[in-house]
C-alpha cells in the first residue's frame, strides 16, 4: 500500500472532534472529583457543626479565599497548558498571588500578636493533620483533572501534572475547610499551603509517567 493510499484510509477512519469537549471534559472531572471529595471527607472527618452559621460570616469566606482564587486561576493554566500552542501569560500570576497575599496577611497578623501566642497561631491544633488531610481530599479532583488531561495534548507533562496538582491541592483545600476548626491566617499560610505544594509535588510526578504522548 502507498503512502497516500494509507493517509487516505487512517483520514477517512476519523471523527470530528466536539469543538466544546475539552471544557466538558474539564467540568465532568472536577464536578466528579469535588463531589468525591466532600464525601471523603463528611465520612472520614465529618463537617463542621457550625457550617450552616459559620458559612454566613466574612471570617469563612477570607479562610477560603485564597484556595478559590488559586482554583480559578489554576483551571485556567492547566486548560491552557493542555492545549498545545495556548499561551498562559498573566495567569500564572493568578495562580499564586494569592498565596503571597495570605502570606503578607499571616506575617501582619504574627507581628501584631502577643509572642505568647504565635504559637498557637501557627500551629492551631491540627497541624499534624492538616498537610495529609488536604493531600487526601485533593487526590480524586486530581484523578478527575489528570483523567481529562489524558484525553488532551499537554505538551510538558511534568509541568502540567505539577499545575493540575495545584488545583486539586486548593480544590481540596475548600472542601477541607468544611470540617477544619483552624482560622488563623499563619495557620492557613503555612499548614494549607503545604498541603497543596505537596499535591503539586504529587502531580509533578505523576504527570512525568502517565501525560507523555
Amino acid at each position: 500500500m502507498k503512502t497516500d493510499d494509507l493517509i487516505g484510509l487512517l483520514a477517512a477512519d476519523t471523527a470530528p472532534v466536539p469543538r466544546h469537549a475539552g471544557e466538558r471534559r474539564f467540568a465532568l472531572a472536577l464536578a466528579a472529583g469535588a463531589l468525591l471529595a466532600l464525601a471523603w471527607v463528611a465520612a472520614a472527618y465529618g463537617l463542621r457543626a457550625d457550617l450552616s452559621r459559620i458559612v454566613f460570616m466574612p471570617v469563612f469566606w477570607e479562610k477560603v479565599a485564597m484556595p478559590l482564587a488559586v482554583a480559578a486561576s489554576g483551571l485556567v493554566v492547566v486548560f491552557r497548558l493542555a492545549h498545545p500552542g495556548a499561551r498562559v501569560r498573566g495567569w500564572w500570576i493568578g495562580a499564586g498571588l494569592p498565596v503571597l497575599l495570605l502570606w503578607i496577611w499571616a506575617v501582619t497578623v504574627l507581628i501584631q500578636a502577643d509572642p505568647a501566642a504565635r504559637a498557637d497561631l501557627l500551629l492551631g491544633s491540627t497541624w499534624r493533620v492538616c498537610v495529609f488531610n488536604v493531600v487526601a481530599t485533593a487526590l480524586p479532583v486530581g484523578a478527575g483533572l489528570f483523567w481529562a488531561l489524558r484525553g488532551l495534548a499537554p505538551t510538558r507533562p511534568m509541568l502540567t501534572g505539577a499545575m493540575a496538582g495545584w488545583l486539586a491541592g486548593a480544590v481540596g483545600a475548600c472542601v477541607y475547610s468544611l470540617h477544619c476548626p483552624e482560622m488563623d491566617a499563619p495557620f492557613l499560610a503555612v499548614w494549607y499551603v503545604l498541603g497543596m505544594a505537596a499535591s503539586a509535588g504529587i502531580g509533578a510526578w505523576a504527570g512525568r509517567r502517565w501525560l507523555r504522548w
